[in-house]
Parts: C-alpha cells; structure tokens; sequence
C-alpha cells in the first residue's frame, strides 16, 4: 500500500530566481531532483496551490505544498550485512558505520550498500524515500549516522539538517603541524575540470568547517572539526585548502610525505594507510519523536588508534 506524503516549504529570498525544481531540491532534500521534477509535472508539487512547470523561476515568498504516493521501492535487494547499531528506536536508528561501506546504491556499487544492510535490518525502510537515510559519510569514513524509521522522522531530521542544528563532529588526522585551530569558511562545488573531485571556488555552495587541535606529532596534527554544513567532502576539501589534508586521502591527500627520522613502523603504516583518516565521533540533534535533544558518540576504530599510537611514540623517541 502506498503512504501520503505531505509536506510544506516556504521559498526563501536567498532562492529568489531559481527554477522551481531547483528550490524544490533544496527545500525537499531528501528527495531528488528528478522525482521532484515528476511531482511537480503530475500537479503533486504546487506553488501557492497552483500547479507550476520545473523551468518556472520562483521570487522568494512562495508556499510550495507537496502531496504525493510513496510506493514501497523494491528497486533494491535486502541483505544480511551486519550493522553496528548504537541507538534504535521506534523513530530513530544510529549506526557506527564501517570503513569501506559505500551508504547508497550507484552506478559502481549496486549492492552491498548500508541502504541494502537497512532494509534486511529493518523492511519497513522499504517505505521510506532512501531507506531513511538523511545525510552520508564517504565510503572509506568510519563513525555516526542518524537514519529516520517514519516519514515524520525523515522530514524532521533533514528540516534539522538544513537549519544547521544537528551537531556533528568529527576527528581527523592531518598532515602537518597547525599552530591552532580556526574557521573554513569557504564555498565548495564540483571540480570545474575533475567530477569526481569537489574544490573550493567561488561559484560553490556555503560551507562552514570549525576545526581545532586535538594533539600535535612531529609532522602530523590529530584535530577535530565540527561542521555546519554539509558539502560533500567537506572536511577532506577545506582541510586539503588549508594545507593540511588528511593522511590516506586518496583524492585530496597529495604526495606522500613521511617525518625525517621516523622508524620503518611509522612509515610502513604511513604508505599503507587504507583510507582517509576521518572519523565521525559525535553526532547530536532533537529527537523527532521526544522533542528532546540527544546525543551519541563512537570511539576511535582501531586503524585510527594505532595511526595516533605510532605518532605519538615517534615523537615521544625524538624528543
């Protein structure tokens, strides 16, 4: 059977001049731009109760009233993958997500994805758009993630998410030696040249990183970043900005630099480091069904803990 989804957006005048599935994109995020646009054709999507056309440009101001069907979408395949559950409840499922689990189904990953691990865990998902998932990690990330059981929940949590009031942290290992920690406050959009990179430039979308220093190695820094929002790469981009990019990083990572003087443990572990050393520690937000604020928190996996090991004993023998 299908569920009724309703929802109501007003346009903001920072949207002002937008197509109409432009800001239905980002006022709907958790659904894409082409079912919106599917909406918006069969008069699901109404602006100020008025059916409209995607193309249609928008002036700030406008009530945009979604009613639509939400078939149960069996276009992916339940699978037993186990999943770290740190929280669960009848709205609500935190997971301390593993490295080298890709979140959503892709051209490259059909299966063996955390949505497909969510619908063997829980196949009621099956009737919320993405399996409730409302925000990502990238696949070789560890740590926390909220994903919403009802319909109710999932609107609440991305509303959240856009108003910037789920608090999300995380810790990192750069290379480098910050002196102190600071602000990004820098744009990031795709590559103009490389799409499967993103950049910080002009034309980008805000974005906001807080960062400060946890402890300090001879040639590397362990920080935490706290976001505001939530760009893709986001941390890996602006950390990568500010000359410090994170050890493993595939993308933004750069040459390899190994400490002068470091023993072959370190630098064995350094060349064949996995992944970007990324890890989501803490997660907060107002719980959808409570009205209360909450919060959880994942330690440091292993391959992290024994990264900041071997640090901290490389510098402890230089000293």
């Amino acid at each position: 059977m299908p569920q009724i989804l309703e929802a109501q957006q007003r346009v903001p005048v920072s949207l002002a001049g937008a197509r109409l599935d432009q800001a239905a994109s980002e006022l709907f995020a958790d659904h894409s731009r082409e079912r919106l646009k599917g909406w918006i054709k069969q008069g699901a999507l109404t602006v100020d109760g008025e059916p409209g056309r995607p193309k249609d440009k928008v002036a700030g101001g406008e009530w945009l009233r979604l009613v639509a069907e939400i078939e149960d979408d069996t276009r992916f395949e339940a699978e037993d993958i186990p999943l770290d559950v740190v929280h669960e409840d009848d709205e609500v499922l935190v997971i301390d997500k593993p490295a080298g689990l890709v979140v959503h189904p892709a051209a490259g990953n059909p299966d063996g994805t955390l949505l497909n691990a969510l619908l063997h865990h829980c196949p009621a998902l099956a009737m919320v758009p993405r399996a409730g998932i409302v925000h990502r990690l990238d696949k070789d990330t560890t740590g926390l993630m909220v994903v919403a059981k009802t319909l109710t929940a999932q609107t609440a949590l991305v509303d959240q998410l856009q108003s910037r009031t789920v608090s999300r942290e995380y810790d990192a290992v750069s290379v480098g030696v910050m002196t102190a920690g600071g602000t990004v406050d820098a744009p990031i959009g795709r590559h103009p040249k490389d799409r499967k990179r993103q950049a910080v430039h002009a034309n980008g979308k805000p974005a906001v990183t807080h960062y400060r220093v946890v402890e300090r190695f001879r040639a590397h820094t362990h920080v935490r970043c706290r976001l505001e929002t939530g760009r893709t790469h986001q941390i890996r981009v602006h950390l990568a900005h500010q000359r410090y990019p994170l050890i493993g990083d595939p993308v933004y990572g750069g040459r390899l630099k190994l400490p002068p003087g470091a023993g072959e443990g370190l630098k064995e572990l350094l060349r064949g480091f996995p992944r970007q050393a990324l890890h989501a520690r803490k997660l907060a937000f107002v719980h959808p069904g409570s009205g209360e604020r909450v919060e959880f928190r994942a330690a440091l996996p292993d391959d992290l803990l024994m990264l900041i090991d071997y640090l901290r004993d490389d510098r402890e023998a230089m000293l």
